[in-house]
């Protein structure tokens, strides 16, 4: 990851990720889940519910459904969810049983749709702001599930984006290069005009750099409010 070389052409856009990046979780997913499961009769360490999601997500298929219509993909997308909590809680503790799975889910489902789970990095409103002050596009490649645009608005951010683009949209999730050229498609721009900014040098870098693009990693800057000025050189 590095920035955009000078002498391309003039920056016109700038793309980030969004959880990492632009958002972070407000507490570990363990602890949401233990809290959750005591409501539901059920005591299950916080770690260790932690340590399982993290296993079940990783070894979990893509949550990319390409050949759906647009319309079935959000129910799709919650029943993959579905089978990952539920895969969670027994990896976890393979006796703890829910009262109610359906209804401890849905209040989880419905929880990280909203800012209550999600806050802002620090130094992303600033970085946006400055970003537009300076007439740049701005907006999210993410492979996040099409709850993401209710999150952005509950949050602030949508505001100070132009453009979100989801698996859910284009059928494909990063590295794959397709959600980044579809973002860069509806700002009317080329790659080489802009720079996409994420936390993941597989998932990020080298998906936006399929689609010609530079990247910068956000842990390379103390807060994202450093960005506009590190981009300075390729704004000119």
């Amino acid at each position: 990851m590095g920035s955009p070389p000078r002498g391309a052409n003039p920056l016109r856009a700038v793309l980030f990720d969004a959880v990492g990046t632009l958002l972070e979780l407000r507490e570990p997913v363990g602890e949401t889940y233990a809290r959750a499961a005591r409501a539901h009769g059920v005591r299950i360490s916080a770690m260790r519910i932690g340590d399982a999601f993290q296993r079940i997500v990783a070894g979990a298929p893509p949550m990319v459904f390409p050949a759906l219509p647009s319309a079935e993909v959000a129910a799709q997308e919650r029943d993959w969810w579905r089978a990952v909590v539920r895969s969670t809680l027994r990896t976890a503790d393979a006796s703890a049983v829910v009262d109610d799975f359906e209804r401890y889910f849905d209040a989880l489902y419905r929880h990280y749709a909203t800012a209550k789970a999600w806050c802002v990095t620090e130094g992303s409103l600033p970085c946006l702001r400055a970003l537009r002050e300076r007439g740049l596009a701005t907006g999210v490649v993410s492979n996040f599930d099409l709850r993401l645009p209710a999150v952005l608005e509950d949050t602030g951010l949508a505001p100070w984006l132009d453009v979100v683009v989801l698996p859910g949209h284009v059928g494909a999730a990063k590295p794959d290069p397709t959600p980044f050229r579809e973002a860069l498609e509806q700002l009317s721009c080329k790659p080489s005009e802009a720079v996409y900014v994420g936390d993941d040098p597989t998932r990020d870098a080298a998906g936006a750099q399929a689609a010609g693009m530079p990247a910068i990693h956000a842990g390379e800057l103390a807060t994202l409010a450093d960005l506009p000025a590190r981009l300075a050189g390729a704004m000119e």
